[in-house]
């Protein structure tokens, strides 16, 4: 699945080739993806202008004055800005067509989604879709820190790996980064959230600033199924110390990572460097 880095690069890239621009239609190649398109993608997104392509955890909002279009990308999910007379393919489920602006022809943004995990919904203005609602906060923010996760933790027994990927708690922590930032915090991520302590949460909390920075610079982590928007793979995977090398030398120390399966999803760590 995208993670955060993989979905504010697709953010990067398409919103300069989008926003200022008006919507001309939309094509809807079936009703649904992972829940029914609501009736306001195709009655009120036409004729709208972008304002702004935000990002809101691993959520694209095309922002405009009639709402909000929500795009998540699901599973294997892909968003492409091109010329509109390419002809879909049989994954390519929507296509919305931009008009052209200011010397630039028109284009499409053609969402391809082979597992249909995605979604595309819509916001109306002045609200929260109840996807949103709830969300802790951005890891890349001030609102994100060590003193935040210490609170927030006390009391829980709950693997601090787990407890860090707590959408409630921080926003778009996924697995590959969740591995990544405790390795670089030397944080077992098997230990109950409550026993870690404050100091070692500030160390974590600017671990994943930096590691989701770097991510994102280097264009996020190529994934079976993810593409960025120009066809071009992230490169992010080549920096990973952890994630998805059980049985290879620790790059640090050389003792084998280990793997284990946390709350349904693939852990991996060192048990020297790690504690």
């Amino acid at each position: 699945m995208p993670e955060l880095p993989e979905v504010e690069t697709t953010r990067r890239g398409i919103a300069p080739h989008l926003v200022g621009r008006r919507v001309v239609s939309v094509t809807l190649r079936r009703p649904d993806l992972r829940w029914p398109i609501p009736r306001e993608i195709s009655e009120l997104l036409p004729g709208q202008r972008i304002d702004a392509i935000e990002r809101r955890a691993k959520y694209l909002l095309l922002e405009t004055q009639a709402g909000s279009a929500i795009l998540h990308l699901g599973m294997s999910g892909v968003l492409r800005v091109l010329p509109p007379d390419i002809a879909p393919g049989a994954h390519d489920h929507v296509d919305i067509l931009f008009d052209a602006a200011k010397g630039k022809p028109a284009r499409i943004l053609r969402f391809t989604d082979p597992r249909r995990f995605g979604s595309l919904l819509w916001q109306p203005p002045g609200t929260t879709h109840e996807l949103l609602a709830g969300l802790g906060p951005e890891p890349l923010t001030d609102d994100f820190d060590g003193d935040l996760l210490w609170q927030r933790s006390r009391g829980r027994k709950a693997a601090v790996k787990l407890f860090l990927m707590d959408n409630a708690n921080v926003v778009g922590v996924g697995n590959i980064y969740a591995s990544e930032a405790l390795f670089a915090a030397g944080i077992d991520p098997r230990k109950p959230a409550g026993s870690i302590s404050r100091a070692r949460y500030q160390r974590l909390a600017a671990e994943v600033k930096r590691i989701l920075a770097w991510a994102i610079e280097r264009g996020g982590t190529t994934l079976r199924d993810f593409l960025n928007p120009d066809g071009a793979p992230g490169y992010f995977f080549r920096e990973l110390f952890v994630y998805g090398r059980e049985g290879e030398p620790c790059k640090a120390c050389g003792t084998p990572i280990r793997q284990k399966v946390i709350g349904q999803r693939s852990t991996f760590w060192c048990p020297t460097c790690q504690k």
